[in-house]
């Protein structure tokens, strides 16, 4: 397994390397074709464009880059007008298409200098939205407009290069950096039990050989609600015979509604009591009830019929063909798998938290999988408010639905989050990458540029982690496809300037 996903990494990396190969100006076309790069932000989307500076009387060309903030791919139909409003009152506005899913080359040609800014109207058949740059400076001369580009581009610095094109096509995402409660986390281990409502024994209402027939009935046999699972016969046996219990049935319930029938017509005349009648009806009631409860388990030829209670599958059988079973013994349990306890059991010295418990987080043994307890519709049931000489660990039991495939009887590792009032700056674990125990983040310079920076961690939460030290607030980071960014590096850096697509 590991060898595959060595190769698999490798012909990732492969790809990243040939979609990265792009050509390379000269050092003197670099002096004179330096590209202002702009970004900006709304809720829904993130642009990313390349632009000529901006000069009275010339054409500038911006190549610019549209991706949509909820899956980070890129915008996949619509029409886009970017209009330049400048203070003085010039305006000029331009609409475009896309010339590849994303993408959109759009040319301006400003009519004054000054200062102004840019806004992008986006079109789909679906919504409206307004990105705006602000920011924006008109030159009286390429001279300046160039030399303003150039200074921007060396700010940038060295970093990875990651274009929009490599990012579309893997599983990534950049997050801002903020700050948010992070209170205190309980880690343990926990089992996973079947919930209470979620699982019917069926035991035997009556004395019988358990008799297999038709489909084969082990542990994991999907079944559905009144499907007939096996019969108990009396196999001959002199005591608790099927056979003779249902005719005697048969006719104490005959000899009962007969009996019952004639008091009534009598009582019409009033040549019976009214006592006498009501005994004679408790007397049919009771055996009409024996009677139906035989007719609905016993089929012809004295056999009961084991039906399962629900829909579900058989989680354990206790009963072999041809064994005896005595009446009330549980011979299947039905489960639905549908809802789960899970059951953590901590020290004591977490006691006086327990009622502070917020939420937690769930990650599956042998996985990458962790799941809060709000993906899996869960609650916190309760804790134990005392021990045992023979367990002295304090039980906390959460319910949650199984949705996520969860195994009863396996074990996961949990992240209890307890509520807290301190604030700190987080980002999801997947962001983090650990190299002979340091840790990095990939921080955004520009949205195909990133800079490599070694963080120190503080406490997880199982899904995100604690920064403590090396990051600010109002940064961007890789928060999903890091490991992507890492294996591009490996082809080598470049400079923010001299790239183009």
């Amino acid at each position: 397994m590991q060898l595959y996903r060595f190769f698999s990494l490798l012909f990732i990396t492969i790809s990243l390397a040939a979609c990265s190969h792009k050509p390379h100006a000269t050092a003197e076309e670099e002096l004179h074709e330096e590209k202002l790069l702009i970004t900006s932000y709304n809720s829904e989307f993130e642009l990313f464009a390349e632009a000529d500076p901006f000069v009275t009387g010339h054409q500038s060309n911006i190549l610019a880059h549209f991706t949509r903030l909820e899956n980070f791919k890129p915008l996949g139909e619509g029409s886009v007008t970017v209009s330049l409003l400048q203070d003085n009152g010039k305006t000029v506005s331009v609409s475009a298409e896309p010339v590849s899913d994303g993408i959109y080359q759009i040319s301006l040609q400003p009519s004054a200098a000054g200062a102004g800014r840019l806004q992008f109207d986006i079109r789909t058949p679906e919504e409206v939205s307004q990105l705006i740059v602000s920011g924006i400076t008109v030159y009286d001369n390429e001279k300046d407009g160039h030399h303003a580009a150039e200074e921007e581009a060396h700010a940038g610095g060295s970093a990875v290069l990651f274009t929009k094109e490599q990012s579309w096509m893997v599983g990534f995402a950049t997050e801002e950096v903020k700050t948010g409660p992070f209170g205190e986390t309980i880690r343990t281990v926990a089992q996973i039990e079947p919930s209470q409502s979620d699982e019917k024994v069926v035991v035997a209402k009556a004395g019988g050989l358990v008799l297999f027939t038709g489909r084969e009935i082990v542990p994991g046999t999907v079944v559905q609600i009144g499907q007939s699972l096996f019969s108990m016969v009396d196999g001959g046996l002199a005591d608790n015979n099927m056979d003779v219990r249902y005719a005697g049935a048969v006719a104490e319930y005959n000899k009962a509604k007969a009996v019952f029938d004639r008091k009534s017509e009598l009582a019409k005349d009033r040549i019976v009591s009214e006592s006498e009648l009501l005994e004679s009806e408790a007397a049919y009631k009771h055996a009409e009830a024996v009677y139906s409860n035989l007719r609905k388990n016993i089929s012809s030829g004295g056999s009961q019929v084991i039906r399962s209670p629900m829909t579900g599958f058989v989680k354990q059988l206790f009963v072999r063909n041809g064994e005896f079973a005595e009446a009330g013994q549980p011979l299947l349990v039905v489960s639905q798998n549908r809802d789960l306890l899970i059951r953590a059991e901590l020290q004591p010295k977490y006691f006086h938290l327990l009622g502070s418990i917020t939420t937690a987080n769930i990650k599956v043994m042998h996985s990458d999988q962790t799941y809060s307890l709000e993906d899996l519709k869960g609650r916190v049931v309760s804790y134990g408010k005392s021990t045992e000489l023979s367990n002295p660990l304090i039980p906390v039991v959460f319910q949650v639905q199984n949705n996520a495939g969860l195994l009863p009887g396996s074990f996961v590792e949990m992240y209890i989050k307890l509520q807290g009032s301190s604030e700190a700056i987080t980002v999801p674990n997947e962001a983090l990458i650990e190299e002979m125990g340091a840790y990095f983040l990939y921080v955004q310079v520009t949205p195909e540029l990133f800079e490599k920076r070694a963080v120190r961690i503080g406490k997880s939460d199982g899904l995100r982690t604690e920064i403590a030290e090396g990051l600010s607030v109002g940064e961007r980071v890789v928060s999903k496809g890091a490991i992507m960014v890492k294996l591009s590096q490996s082809t080598g850096q470049l400079d923010a300037h001299g790239h183009g697509h």
